[in-house]
């Protein structure tokens, strides 16, 4: 009985062990100050199949060669300032898919199989660069809510955490009211996607840290 008990403690030990791993943090090059606020799902910016030292500051994302509103999204990321460049920011995005699902790969795991396939990361380049490709979301079906893309980001020396979602100017259902809910962290997320001669959209978000984010140093 005692090696019994001794093993089921063992077990939770380990357990909690490697609960305690994934906090951000403990992980290198993080602060203990948490800053802005609950994130749920926050942590699947560590599921990034690169390393985050080798993730380039362009990515495309799995759906881009499928039919559908094809878009490039890019923009600065900018220090509290709004003016100094951010670099080394990850960033991470989702969104459904042209019926409006988050709907996971084959052989999903972790938080692909809530977040769905449609994901990608990037980290800005020197300049605060970042930009990706991808397929203009699909709207939830039966729902009033706007098409919109997630995006998580996590600066070198702070946790991770989320910003406004990336909107679509001229979205029937983006009105008044639901622009009025939007908190602006980080910025506006509402951008204006314009018609380029190749035949993709193009949206321009820049990023401005701490902006509206709960606990971030002044």
């Amino acid at each position: 009985m005692k090696a019994v008990i001794l093993t089921a403690v063992t077990i939770i030990v380990l357990q909690v062990t490697g609960c305690s791993q994934n906090n951000s943090k403990n992980i290198p090059g993080t602060t203990a100050k948490h800053v802005g606020g609950p994130c749920e799902g926050c942590e699947a910016i560590y599921e990034s199949p690169v390393a985050f030292e080798q993730l380039k500051s362009t990515d495309t994302l799995p759906d881009f060669d499928e039919p559908g509103p094809r878009i490039r999204i890019s923009g600065i990321v900018y220090q509290r300032d709004g003016k100094t460049p951010a670099k080394d920011v990850v960033i991470y995005v989702y969104h459904t898919d042209q019926t409006g699902h988050y709907s996971p790969g084959p052989n999903a795991t972790g938080w692909e199989r809530r977040n769905g396939r449609i994901r990608g990361w990037m980290k800005t380049d020197k300049n605060g660069f970042y930009q990706f490709y991808t397929l203009k979301p699909g709207h939830y079906p039966n729902t009033n809510i706007p098409a919109h893309i997630h995006i998580v980001v996590k600066e070198p020396d702070k946790n991770e955490y989320y910003i406004d979602e990336y909107l679509f100017d001229g979205d029937r259902f983006l009105t008044e009211t639901e622009r009025k809910k939007q908190e602006k962290r980080a910025g506006d997320g509402i951008i204006k996607l314009i018609p380029q001669s190749n035949g993709l959209l193009h949206g321009t978000r820049n990023i401005i840290l701490g902006v509206n984010i709960p606990g971030y140093p002044s």
